[in-house]
C-alpha cells in the first residue's frame, strides 16, 4: 500500500480491539492486489438505526492506478440485537476481498504461506438459522464463524464436518474466523489430518 491507512470513525467510540483488527484485515489486502494505492476505512452510526439493534455502518474505499476506485458499503440488511461490529469489520473486508478477484485485481503470491497452510478447520457446531457457527483446528483450537465470513455465500452448503480453510482474528468475545472458504464437504474427501479425528461425522469419511 502506498499511502497509511486512513481511518475514520463517525458517533461510534473508537476502540484499541477495533481499530487493530481493521489495521489487520487492511493489510491482508495487499495478499489480493499488490497494486493498491490508499484504503480509506469509516466506521459510522447510521442516524436510522439509533434506535435499533445493530447501529454499525462500515465503509471501505480502496484507490488503485488509473484513478480506479472499489467501494463496500457494510450495513447488515437484518438487524439483530446480538449483532457486534466485528462481525460487520470482517464481512466488510471479506467483500472487499471479493471485488478485488472479481476486477482482476487478484494477484495472489505464487504459493500459500506457511500460516495458510495451517488454518484449516473442521466445522463442528452449525446453527444455520442464527446464521453461525464453530470451526475446530487440528490442533484443537475453536474459531466463531458467522455466516457473513464465508466466501462465495456458501454458508447454506456448509454442515458439520466441512473442511475449511481460514483467517484467524480476534474479535470482541474471544477467537473467529473470517475469509472462511470451503475445501472440502463431508463424504468428498478425508486428509490425513481428519482421518483418524474422534469428532469427525461418519458421514466425512470416504466412502469405499
Amino acid at each position: 500500500m502506498q499511502t497509511p491507512l486512513e481511518l475514520n470513525y463517525h458517533d461510534v467510540d473508537r476502540s484499541e480491539w477495533s481499530e487493530n483488527l481493521i489495521r489487520e484485515r487492511a493489510h491482508r489486502l495487499e495478499r489480493y492486489s499488490d497494486e493498491i494505492v490508499s484504503c480509506h476505512v469509516i466506521v459510522s452510526r447510521p442516524h436510522h438505526h439509533q434506535h435499533k439493534g445493530n447501529p454499525f455502518k462500515v465503509t471501505i474505499e480502496v484507490r488503485l492506478p488509473r484513478n480506479r476506485r472499489l467501494v463496500v458499503n457494510e450495513e447488515p440488511a437484518i438487524i439483530e440485537q446480538e449483532s457486534k461490529l466485528s462481525v460487520v469489520i470482517n464481512s466488510a473486508f471479506d467483500a472487499m476481498q471479493r471485488r478485488l478477484s472479481k476486477t482482476g485485481e487478484h494477484h495472489r503470491r505464487d504459493a500459500l504461506t506457511p500460516s495458510e497452510e495451517e488454518n484449516r478447520a473442521l466445522v463442528v457446531r452449525l446453527f444455520k438459522e442464527e446464521g453461525y457457527g464453530f470451526l475446530r483446528t487440528v490442533d484443537g483450537r475453536e474459531f466463531y464463524f458467522h455466516e457473513h465470513a464465508v466466501l462465495n455465500d456458501d454458508f447454506p452448503r456448509m454442515a458439520v464436518g466441512t473442511e475449511v480453510r481460514f483467517e484467524p482474528s480476534m474479535g470482541e468475545q474471544g477467537p473467529q474466523a473470517s475469509t472462511v472458504r470451503i475445501v472440502n464437504k463431508p463424504g468428498e474427501r478425508e486428509t490425513s489430518e481428519t482421518a483418524d479425528r474422534e469428532d469427525v461425522p461418519v458421514d466425512w469419511r470416504s466412502k469405499p
